[in-house]
């Protein structure tokens, strides 16, 4: 057995919380190696190609990228750096556990101002698991409240913190190693980054991304294997092309694959295929190019392989040993998912409807999902999908929504467990940056949905930070309460907590529903006489069926009213005919915000061209007779 180590080769993660840049860093990181040609028009943020990420200013999925580094400190042979941009919100965390797998090193992102937040910490937490050096990153030094010492500080206690949690878990753990992790000064909007700390405000002394590129090739080990080990690699990701079909994207981590090579490829439940490589490529910047071989260290894309899997390994045919699979958390939340089942299905020539169609689409996402689990309930018609959280499956059923699906989507629901037969819920660690003024209406809007206060600091700017640990079915519909507290100023960001005892009822919505009691168009003369008493999700000439949430009641109970009644017309003229009545304009709810403001009782009814909100139970008749039963047996 013969250790050798690949020098011309790096792989490292970029991890952080949402928001603090990771994405902008890397395209800077691109633009100063010089990754794309002359004439090449690229957009900002080239790493979010996702039409979603775009529009939400999030990174979804895990990417990978290659650099090609041959500055001051390469000594004069380049080297290939592979960077995975990583997701920063916690819901998307099993693409940040899969990014990990394929790095030996971290670069930690924390915003100078912000400081560490509840991301940070979950991913920090799986990099010391998996012995990765960590490079501290201080990212937006330029920030008018920036405080650098403290974050940096922060940040230390952090990685202190977490290292003695795990000191039991992971035994040979560096403390060494973690006291002493470099720190990088840097505004990746602005491409540069220094050892030396700016004054608070201000933009590091250095022009150029140089220290980073430093640092990564000091600090971030060279990929090392047994160049006497048979072949390797371990399947991370999944992309497909309409002329190869399903792409594996891998890690080599021994040996070398062959464009042509017979390889055999360990499946999850054990069995064993020898199967040929059709196609290998490696990345370059932005794009992928065809490659002969790919050797230890090097992230590839091979295809050949039909329904491969995440998780899967692909090894010598002669000599098969296969790798672990890849272990992610489970999810928390819970939401079921089924076919359009309302008056108005169909409407649209072209649209996917049937159940056969949705649950092939929830399989395909299955394949590149390692979060997501999909459950039969029984039915024929619909499914409990569970991930990590609301965004997760809101983000999915967005996406379904966009390829032309039409669904019937239930509220969300927590996934419990039973522990020495008692009920176990997921609870949350909710972080909350606020103005101060905001302390107590922030307090009572927690302690309503069964949050306890856990820690509370004031760095004296004005703003207050308080940490909770709240029951995650507290936090289904929290966000839009909390941004109306707060108008609109409050950053809430919330990481899983684990499991602990049921908390009790939370009720989360006061108001109750209007609920249209027939079919027809919407009129204005029906919202005009109405529109003192509640407000509407609804715009004239809409059409509306019988059961469907239309509005929002001004008191606690839900109301059934006529809003397609229409003006009665006479040949008298009346004196007050010339009067003219002003329309509130209605709320226009997005997806989250449905899914959100849905009561138990009430599903979402999801098409390509509306959201609406919609009673489970259509018939006004049964829905009377169910609450009346519900109310006898309480």
């Amino acid at each position: 057995m013969a250790k050798a180590t690949r020098n011309d080769l790096r792989n490292v993660a970029i991890v952080a919380h949402v928001d603090h840049g990771k994405t902008t860093l890397v395209d800077a990181m691109l633009n100063q190696t010089n990754s794309f040609d002359a004439h090449a028009h690229v957009e900002e943020r080239a790493m979010d190609s996702n039409e979603l990420e775009r529009e939400k200013g999030i990174t979804i999925l895990a990417k990978n990228t290659a650099i090609t580094y041959n500055g001051l400190h390469a000594g004069g042979n380049p080297i290939t750096i592979n960077v995975i941009d990583t997701p920063g919100h916690a819901d998307f965390g099993g693409e940040v556990e899969r990014g990990l797998s394929m790095v030996d090193g971290v670069v930690l992102l924390v915003d100078a101002s912000e400081g560490p937040l509840p991301q940070t910490r979950f991913v920090l937490r799986k990099a010391l698991e998996a012995r990765m050096p960590v490079i501290l990153l201080v990212n937006k030094t330029d920030r008018p409240d920036a405080r650098i010492d403290e974050v940096v500080a922060e940040s230390q206690d952090l990685l202190l913190g977490l290292a003695s949690d795990l000191a039991d878990d992971v035994p040979d753990l560096d403390l060494d190693a973690i006291l002493d992790v470099p720190v990088v000064y840097a505004s990746g909007r602005n491409g540069a980054a220094s050892h030396t700390k700016p004054e608070n405000g201000e933009l590091p002394d250095n022009d150029d991304l140089e220290p980073l590129f430093e640092a990564i090739l000091q600090h971030i080990p060279a990929p090392t294997y047994d160049d006497e080990h048979p072949l390797q690699a371990h399947v991370t990701n999944l992309d497909a092309s309409p002329f190869l079909g399903r792409l594996a994207l891998l890690r080599v981590f021994h040996g070398t694959i062959k464009k042509g090579q017979t390889v055999a490829w360990v499946k999850h439940d054990g069995t064993v295929q020898n199967v040929r490589v059709t196609e290998l490529f490696l990345t370059k910047a932005l794009d992928r190019y065809p490659a002969e071989s790919a050797g230890p260290g090097d992230i590839a894309v091979v295809a050949g392989f039909e329904d491969i899997m995440i998780g899967d390994t692909l090894a010598d045919a002669e000599d098969v040993r296969p790798l672990p699979i890849i272990a992610v958390d489970e999810p928390a939340i819970s939401m079921t998912i089924g076919t359009n089942t309302s008056p108005l299905v169909g409407k649209v020539k072209g649209h996917k409807l049937t159940a056969r169609m949705v649950k092939d689409r929830l399989d395909r996402e299955l394949v590149g999902n390692v979060s997501l689990k999909v459950v039969d309930i029984g039915r024929p018609d619909s499914w409990e999908v569970q991930g990590r959280g609301e965004l997760a499956l809101a983000i999915l059923v967005e996406q379904m929504r966009r390829e032309g699906y039409e669904l019937t989507v239930g509220k969300p629901q927590v996934v419990t467990k039973q522990v020495d037969g008692k009920t176990h819920e997921p609870y949350e660690h909710l972080t909350i940056d606020a103005p101060e003024e905001y302390l107590g209406a922030i307090t009572q809007l927690l302690a309503s949905r069964k949050g306890r206060m856990d820690n509370m600091s004031n760095h004296g700017t004005g703003w207050v930070r308080m940490e909770f640990i709240v029951p995650s079915r507290g936090l289904i519909g929290f966000r839009t309460e909390f941004m109306t507290t707060t108008r609109g100023t409050g950053i809430a960001n919330a990481i899983s907590h684990g499991y602990d005892a049921w908390a009790g009822q939370i009720v989360t919505r006061n108001n109750g529903s209007i609920v249209a009691d027939r079919s027809g168009v919407v009129t204005p003369f029906a919202i005009i006489a109405l529109q003192e008493r509640m407000t509407f999700f609804v715009n004239p000439t809409e059409e509306v069926y019988e059961g469907m949430v239309i509005g929002e009641n001004s008191r606690n109970d839900d109301m059934d009213v006529n809003i397609t009644k229409e003006k009665k017309l006479t040949n008298m003229r009346q004196s007050t005919s010339d009067t003219f009545e002003s329309m509130t304009p209605s709320r226009q709810l997005s997806l989250e915000e449905c899914l959100e403001f849905a009561r138990e009782d009430e599903c979402v009814e999801v098409t390509p061209a509306a959201v609406r909100i919609r009673k489970v139970e259509l018939d006004a008749t049964a829905r009377a007779r169910t609450t009346s039963r519900l109310k006898k047996q309480g």
